[in-house]
């Protein structure tokens, strides 16, 4: 998605991001089924993504345009079907709403493999893997998960960090819910809460902010991140996980991996409890 040019670059991203997530308050009824066919037909795939969470899905501040690992497979996946790639962007918690209502046609939105997900929309198979962490200065003592409870934590909201922080933490602990990434690692930046719970990227985002201040204190989760269609769509899923063989078998998987993480995977789970990747 190509977004209108303005006077200074700080502008263009803040009007980049406005235009991705404007998308997502558009929900209306739950939405039919639709194939691979009529996609093509209507001549552009909808994707939504996350518009402020570098390296899965973000606003590049120069071109105004969607970006990250989440977009490159979205790009590609597009390609394969012959046609452009139209983004919306989404806060965590619009992401299966959006999906459902019909706003857009799959998720590719860092949206991990989790059995609770699994009864509102269908996965594909997995295509990157990920890792949720407690996030904290140096300076800031943690050893174990009774250690949280001195502590006044950040997540956002309705994300598998929120869902592991509160699993995770002591009863009575402060857990503050912001609306995206971007939000709540800013919050501790700000000092608005003292650790985050975060993905694999968080500390490397905090310390280039602020270098060699934060580190992962402990982890809670080993996760997979699928692409998302409705439940009915089974022809479509069926279209994303030949897609995603093919960019395994050819090499083009392992390249966006190591464009945006440094190293790549291509030995996934072949099956996830709770989660199945074919559609029945």
């Amino acid at each position: 998605m190509t977004f209108k040019t303005i006077s200074s670059k700080r502008r263009q991203l803040m009007l980049g991001v406005a235009g991705l997530i404007a998308a997502s308050t558009l929900i209306t009824a739950p939405a039919r089924a639709i194939t691979s066919a009529e996609i093509k037909a209507k001549g552009k795939l909808v994707v939504g993504i996350q518009a402020a969470n570098p390296p899965w899905g973000f606003v590049d501040s120069t071109t105004g345009q969607a970006d990250g690992i989440d977009a490159d497979m979205a790009k590609a996946f597009a390609k394969e079907l012959g046609v452009p790639v139209e983004f919306a962007g989404l806060e965590v918690a619009n992401r299966i709403p959006a999906l459902t209502s019909g706003r857009v046609d799959v998720l590719f939105a860092t949206m991990a493999m989790l059995p609770d997900r699994a009864k509102a929309v269908q996965y594909s198979k997995p295509y990157i893997g990920n890792s949720i962490f407690l996030v904290a200065a140096k300076s800031v003592v943690v050893k174990t998960n009774a250690d949280m409870g001195k502590l006044v934590i950040g997540v956002p909201r309705s994300s598998t960090q929120d869902s592991d922080v509160t699993k995770n933490a002591p009863p009575g602990t402060v857990i503050r819910r912001f609306d995206n990434d971007a939000a709540t690692i800013q919050a501790l930046l700000s000092g608005q809460v003292q650790a985050v719970g975060g993905n694999v990227f968080y500390a490397r985002r905090l310390n280039e902010a602020t270098p060699n201040t934060y580190e992962n204190k402990l982890e809670f989760t080993q996760l997979f991140n699928g692409a998302c269609t409705r439940l009915e769509d089974k022809e479509l899923n069926t279209v994303l996980n030949a897609f995603i063989d093919k960019i395994k078998a050819n090499g083009e998987l392992a390249k966006i991996q190591q464009k945006w993480t440094g190293t790549s995977m291509t030995n996934f789970p072949a099956s996830i409890e709770g989660v199945p990747f074919v559609a029945k």
